[in-house]
C-alpha cells in the first residue's frame, strides 16, 4: 500500500504511475547489481589521525550510516595507492594488508546493510603532501620534517593555485611503471578488503588527469604530446587492474578543463571524454564517473545539475554506462535526470553529508511504496505514513 503523500511530493512527470520510480530501480555493473541508482560520490575525510592510511572508527560510522540511509553504491574517499600518491598525511590508504584489514570492518557492515561499496584508488601527484583541507587550517605543502614528501606529476611544472608546493619531480620511466604497480597491487587489497568496485581516480587534476589534458602534460616522449601519448598511463593503470581484479570497474574523469575561450588550447573536453570513454570500454571498464574540472583556475558557471550535461554527452556519444555528479540534490531532480536517460546513476556529495539518509526521503518524496524502499528493520519507524 502507497504512503499517504501530498501531491506536490509527486514528480510532474509521474502522473500518478505505480512503476518503480527510475532511480530506484537495480542496475548491473558487470557482475555487481546495485539495488538503485541513488550513490554516494567520494569525499575526502582527512581522518586518519595516525597517518599511517589505516581507517578507524570515524570511517565505519561515516560510511556505515551512508549505507544504512539506503544509498545503492557507497564509493570511499580517494585512497592512496602508495604513501606518496596520497593528497595529504591523513588520507586512508590501501598500499599494505593492515589497512585492507582495517578497510574489512567498513565493508562488512556495508553489506549487511544491502549496500554495495566501492574504493577510489588514487594518486594526487603534483597536489600531494599538502595540508588536510579543513576549516581553519592553513593551505600549505607539507615538508619532509613533518612527514611530507616531494609531489610528482608529467613534468615539474606547478599547477594553478597550487603555488604552495615548493618541488615538483617529474616521473621517469621507472616512475610511471612504479604508479601502474602501485594501482594494480592496491586492487588486489581492495578485492581482500571486500570491496564491489574498483573506481580509478583521473579527475580532479590528480596524477592522471595531469597526464591526459594537454594543460599539464607536455611531455615529448611516449607519455607526452599526442591525444594517445596522454591517455596512454590511464589505459596502463586500467589494464594492469583488469589483470587482478574481475570486480565492477569504474574510472572518475574530469569531462572538461572548462578553459574555452581562456586558453590557446582549450584544454581537455567532453568530446574527448566520449572518444575516452569509448576507449575504457574497450578496456574492460563498466561504468565512466563523469565529474569536471581540478586542473587549473578557470570560469565554472556552477549550480543545480551544471555537469549533467557531460554526462549525458559522455552516455550518448559512447554508449557507456555513466554517473552524474554536481549539486544534485532534491529527489525530483535526480529522478529526472535518470528518466531522461541523460545518466545511468547519479553521485551524491555534499547532500549526502548534508542527510546521509537521503534515498529514504526520496523513495517516500517519489512515492515508492515504504514496503520496497531500502529501510533498515531497526529505523523502520521512521517510515512515513
Amino acid at each position: 500500500m502507497l504512503p499517504v503523500l501530498a501531491r506536490r511530493s509527486w514528480p510532474r512527470w509521474f502522473n500518478g504511475c505505480m512503476s518503480t520510480p527510475a532511480l530506484f530501480r537495480p542496475i548491473q555493473l558487470g557482475s555487481l547489481t546495485v539495488r538503485n541508482r541513488a550513490w554516494v560520490s567520494p569525499m575526502c575525510q582527512y581522518s586518519v589521525e595516525q597517518r599511517d592510511g589505516v581507517v578507524n572508527d570515524w570511517h565505519l560510522v561515516h560510511y556505515g550510516s551512508l549505507a544504512a540511509g539506503g544509498f545503492g553504491l557507497v564509493v570511499v574517499e580517494a585512497t592512496g595507492v602508495s604513501p606518496e600518491a596520497r593528497i595529504s598525511p591523513w588520507d586512508a590508504g590501501l598500499w599494505n594488508d593492515q589497512q585492507a584489514t582495517a578497510w574489512r570492518r567498513v565493508t562488512d557492515f556495508a553489506h549487511a546493510q544491502g549496500a554495495a561499496i566501492g574504493v577510489q584508488l588514487a594518486h594526487a601527484g603534483r597536489k600531494a603532501s599538502t595540508n588536510r583541507w579543513w576549516p581553519g587550517e592553513e593551505a600549505r605543502n607539507i615538508p619532509a620534517d613533518e612527514g611530507g614528501w616531494t609531489p610528482v606529476g608529467p613534468t615539474t611544472e606547478r599547477g594553478a593555485g597550487e603555488e604552495f608546493t615548493s618541488e615538483v619531480q617529474a616521473l621517469d620511466e621507472a616512475g610511471i611503471q612504479k604508479v601502474i604497480d602501485d594501482f594494480a597491487a592496491a586492487a588486489v587489497r581492495a578485492k581482500e578488503a571486500g570491496f564491489d568496485l574498483v573506481e580509478v581516480h583521473a579527475a580532479h587534476g590528480y596524477l592522471l588527469h595531469q597526464f591526459y589534458s594537454p594543460l599539464s602534460n607536455t611531455r615529448t616522449d611516449q607519455w607526452g604530446g599526442s591525444w594517445e601519448n596522454r591517455t596512454r598511463l590511464l589505459l596502463a593503470v586500467v589494464d594492469a587492474i583488469r589483470q587482478v581484479w574481475t570486480g565492477a570497474l569504474a574510472v572518475r574523469i574530469s569531462a572538461t578543463d572548462w578553459t574555452d575561450g581562456d586558453w590557446t588550447d582549450g584544454g581537455w573536453d567532453g568530446e574527448d571524454s566520449a572518444q575516452l570513454a569509448i576507449e575504457l570500454r574497450e578496456h574492460g571498464v563498466d561504468l565512466v564517473d563523469v565529474s569536471t574540472g581540478g586542473l587549473v583556475m578557470a570560469r565554472i558557471p556552477v549550480g543545480p545539475g551544471y555537469q549533467v550535461p557531460y554526462a549525458e554527452q559522455v552516455r550518448s556519444e559512447s554508449g557507456v554506462v555513466t554517473s552524474a555528479v554536481g549539486m544534485i540534490t532534491e529527489p525530483e531532480q535526480a529522478e529526472q535526470i535518470i528518466a531522461e536517460g541523460r545518466a545511468d546513476a547519479v553521485m551524491l556529495a555534499r547532500q549526502a553529508l548534508r542527510e546521509p539518509g537521503w534515498p529514504l526521503r526520496a523513495a517516500h518524496e517519489l512515492g515508492l511504496p515504504a514496503d520496497q524502499a531500502p529501510w533498515p528493520p531497526a529505523r523502520s519507524r521512521g517510515v512515513w505514513r
